[in-house]
């Protein structure tokens, strides 16, 4: 492929309009840290999500189109805010009554309720990890706690201690009164309790570098805000990382926009430049209604996962992550099928054209050769017309078609079969209804049955594809469209489906027309 240096910046892709950005914040040149830092955002008080994946992805894609027209060196810091109290046990953990025994605590603090890690932040960062790997991630995993009580964060505590004014005056007008009588930035961590503290500061002492504050009892306590002694209030927090952590990139959902204008503002009051940022949508269920983990409402990295690829998930992630998408069951065979027909132009097109294909983003630059045998929605449709969740019936009907296709030679196609009998189990079989053809309807059938038996038996899709079309225009359809909507809802028990022709040549021109017949003859094209 053509030097990327120089397609790059004509690349009209977003991945690349976001690596220009970068590249102009740097100057063209590596930072004095030895790399271009992008971040990702984690709160372990729950299990990873489709979010979590999304922005690591959309990320990872920014990250390797700057490297491809930079040559500067990267890392991606995956970072867990797990030092944050726990505010409310999860109701889907053991152990309730003793994980509400430690509420207020930082997670790292809370004991493990599944007793596999030393405590509730550990156990759910090394799922996060788990859920990287699994991906393939390339990323470096950071600890909130260890960074705090590891000194990392000491110099730029110190810094919002010397600027506290500043500091507190610009996020003080964006809360309610309330809340302002007794708000700080920091929040000190209790020794006799363990638990976070939201209590109002006293007194500051910029020397020593220490806070007083007013304890829970009325006491005030003299503590350092060094050394994991205290932590900052999330916006505060959020800024004080960008700065003493030196980040160049971070994505944000559009919910957070007024949050990274604040901690923009932080992060210069404390000599620091805020990151280059992306604000993408936020992901829609079936009714329109944004996706929440809490309500669990909309489709999980775990369910797509189950009827689909990860490079699937992966080009829903690539679309248009400025808009607003509905995230659920029925967006999974369309991507299924545009990430093959992406995989297949890859190789017919001019470099620069390269760039602009998602397969180009999702692979690193790299995709695997495209196998060209039989659509995801091919396979649903000749699961449907066959009734069946054997994947050996499947095969039966593929190396007929394709006959060098074996599940070992074409390993993709041998995945999409798996995901094609889960999701025909669990979506379209449960909602196939077949209709009985009206007479104008059974002429054409007739008409198609004496088309399909006229041609040879190695007729292609194409050839078939075009016979269907004439028998429709020679009967009185209105439309054509309406001509295969009746041949879907007759034969198929749906409304939609494949390239008809296609379908004939995948699952036999015999098998259709003794289909068709049956159907004629006052059966149903139902497989029982």
């Amino acid at each position: 492929m053509a030097d990327l240096k120089t397609l790059g910046p004509d690349a009209k892709a977003w991945p690349f309009a976001e690596a220009r950005s970068i590249l102009k914040r740097t100057g063209g040149k590596t930072p004095d840290k030895g790399y271009v830092l992008f971040e990702t955002g984690y709160g372990p008080s729950g299990l990873p999500h489709i979010g979590t994946f999304g922005e690591v992805v959309r990320t990872t894609m920014v990250r390797r189109a700057f490297e491809a027209i930079s040559g500067i060196p990267t890392k991606l810091f995956a970072f867990s805010d797990d030092m944050d109290g726990l505010r409310k046990v999860p109701d889907n953990v053991p152990q309730q009554e003793m994980m509400a025994a430690h509420l207020g605590k930082p997670l790292t603090s809370v004991p493990d309720p599944f007793g596999s890690h030393d405590s509730f932040g550990a156990h759910n960062n090394a799922r996060l990890q788990a859920f990287l790997d699994e991906f393939g991630f390339d990323y470096d995993f950071k600890s909130a706690t260890e960074c705090y009580k590891s000194g990392k964060f000491d110099e730029t505590l110190l810094k919002i201690l010397e600027r506290y004014d500043p500091v507190i005056n610009t996020i003080l007008p964006t809360l309610g009164e309330e809340r302002r009588a007794t708000y700080s930035p920091f929040l000190p961590v209790c020794e006799k309790t363990g638990r976070v503290l939201q209590v109002p500061v006293t007194e500051r002492n910029i020397d020593a570098g220490t806070i007083v504050y007013q304890d829970v009892d009325g006491s005030l306590v003299e503590t350092p805000v060094t050394g994991g002694r205290c932590k900052l209030q999330w916006k505060a927090d959020w800024a004080m990382r960008w700065a003493a952590l030196a980040v160049d990139y971070e994505m944000s959902g559009k919910d957070l926009i007024d949050s990274v204008r604040l901690s923009s503002r932080i992060c210069q009051i404390l000599g620091g430049k805020p990151p280059e940022g992306f604000t993408y949508e936020l992901f829609l269920d079936d009714n329109g209604e944004k996706i929440s983990k809490s309500r669990g409402n909309g489709l999980s990295v775990e369910e797509w996962l189950e009827y689909a690829t990860p490079e699937s998930l992966a080009l829903y992630m690539y679309n248009s992550p400025r808009k607003a998408k509905r995230l659920y069951f029925d967006a999974i065979p369309r991507h299924v099928d545009d990430y093959l027909t992406h995989l297949e132009k890859f190789g017919e097109q001019e470099d620069a054209q390269k760039l602009e294909n998602p397969a180009w983003h999702i692979h690193n630059g790299e995709p695997p050769a495209p196998e060209g045998h039989v659509s995801f929605g091919l396979l649903l449709n000749l699961a449907s017309v066959c009734n069946t969740e054997d994947a050996a019936v499947l095969w039966g009907f593929i190396t007929r078609y394709a006959p060098e296709a074996t599940p070992e030679t074409a390993p993709i196609l041998g995945r999409l079969v798996g995901y094609a009998i889960a999701y025909y189990r669990d979506f379209v079989k449960p909602s196939k209804i077949y209709r009985v053809p009206t007479d104008m309807e059974c002429a054409a059938l007739a008409d198609l049955v004496a088309a399909l038996n006229a041609l040879s038996a190695d007729a292609d899709g194409e050839t078939i594809q075009t016979e269907v079309y004439e028998v429709g225009k020679r009967h009185e359809f209105e439309n054509l469209r309406d001509w295969f909507k009746a041949l879907y809802e007759v034969l198929l028990g749906q409304s939609q489906g494949p390239r008809f022709g296609s379908f004939v040549a995948l699952y036999g021109k015999d098998e259709t027309v003794a289909l068709i017949e049956r159907v004629l003859a006052g059966g149903s094209a139902a497989v029982e």
